[in-house]
């Protein structure tokens, strides 16, 4: 076996592993959800709950699939092409998160002391 088929295994079980756990995890946060929705004194939270939990399940997926593209091109095809094209998913998929964390948070990242400290932004949710 030559270095790039390691190599090319190795992404591919990063790949696999990211894939994982978005599927697993949206699938965990669903789980949690069911049961809060169902019950009168949590149903309020529970799709809020749901939105965090299956957010947070996807950013983790995509940090560690940004990992398995990062090891792809460094190690296997260190074209400028491949150079170019990494730098495009990267990007995509920081615009991702970053929409996503603002959109589980409610709040701009650089103004997420003012929740720390009590003073809520305009429009944002207070923490549960």
């Amino acid at each position: 076996m030559t270095f790039e088929q390691v190599i090319t295994a190795l992404v591919q079980v990063v790949e696999a592993v990211g894939a994982a756990i978005m599927v697993f995890g949206g699938a965990a946060a669903f789980l949690v959800a069911v049961p809060r929705a169902l019950r009168a004194d949590t149903r309020a939270g529970a799709y809020q709950s749901l939105r965090r939990n299956l957010g947070r399940a996807i950013l983790l997926g995509l940090e560690v699939l940004i990992v398995a593209d990062i090891i792809r091109t460094i190690l296997v095809t260190t074209t400028v092409e491949s150079v170019l094209v990494l730098a495009a998913i990267v990007l995509i998929r920081i615009l991702l998160s970053f929409s996503l964390e603002v959109e589980m948070d409610g709040v701009w990242p650089w103004a997420r002391w003012r929740l720390a400290s009590g003073r809520a932004a305009p429009g944002a949710q207070p923490p549960e």
